[in-house]
């Protein structure tokens, strides 16, 4: 760990937010097992996956970034949303195409485990205003 300019923050939350996908990932792979059965759990898993490797890879980029400059920190935001979009559409046809998957069990998975973690990090963060953050000591 670097004093000078502090923990990697951005990877921290990252870690975070993936750390609760222990409990989305059961929840949407039990409901994608049921309604489209073996494949779709699989498929949902696989969904998943993508997300968390996607979360960890932005908190990498940003606490790499930071640690160079301001002005790297933005375009590391901004061009690292936009790269991390075109990786994670190229890892999905990439899986797709390897791999047979139930597409619809995929792509929902991916969607909903995506957006849940986010609000549920984003509502987190909110809380933790209040009192010392975890990731602050």
């Amino acid at each position: 760990m670097d004093l000078e300019h502090g923990p990697p923050l951005e990877a921290d939350i990252a870690r975070s937010t993936v750390a609760r996908a222990i409990y989305v990932a059961p929840i949407l792979i039990l409901v994608f097992g049921v309604l489209r059965g073996w494949e779709g759990a699989w498929s949902a898993a696989i969904g998943i996956a993508v997300v968390a490797v996607n979360f960890l890879l932005s908190g990498a980029i940003l606490s790499i970034s930071a640690r160079i400059s301001l002005q790297a920190y933005h375009a590391a935001a901004l061009i690292g949303f936009f790269l991390r979009l075109v990786l994670l559409i190229g890892a999905v046809y990439l899986i797709a195409s390897l791999v047979e998957v139930d597409r619809v069990a995929f792509g929902i998975s991916a969607v909903v485990a995506y957006f849940t973690l986010l609000t549920w990090e984003a509502i987190a963060m909110t809380k933790d205003r209040e009192r010392e953050p975890s990731w602050r000591s």
